[in-house]
């Protein structure tokens, strides 16, 4: 099922003081990015941040689910936490200074 442009909106509105916040449309879904890094996806009207062990001391309640059949799981942070703007925040600025910097890619 495909996600709603309005998800990915109030998600944006919730995460728009962490810096750079961007989404981009792929496959019907969306890819999360904070700056050039990747951070999450908004599957199925929800939100999944990659799991970095930080993501982990601050959303201990975060469920560990795949956002596709057959992905790795994801933190699954529940659309009442994006109301709380400085945990949401911090939650992605901390997973993107957890994640390595992205790949150079060749050119063709």
């Amino acid at each position: 099922m495909a996600s709603n442009q309005s998800t990915v909106n109030a998600l944006l509105a919730a995460l728009a003081n962490a810096g750079p916040v961007t989404a981009r449309k792929m496959f019907g879904e969306y890819c999360v990015y904070l700056g050039t890094k990747v951070i999450g996806l908004v599957a199925d009207d929800e939100f999944f941040l990659k799991p970095t062990d930080v993501g982990k001391r601050l959303a201990p309640k975060a469920a560990a689910k795949s956002p596709y059949p057959g992905c790795k799981p994801f933190l699954l942070i529940p659309k009442a936490q994006w109301k709380d703007h400085d945990l949401m925040c911090g939650l992605v600025t901390a997973t993107a200074d957890a994640l390595p910097a992205p790949k150079k890619r060749k050119p063709r």
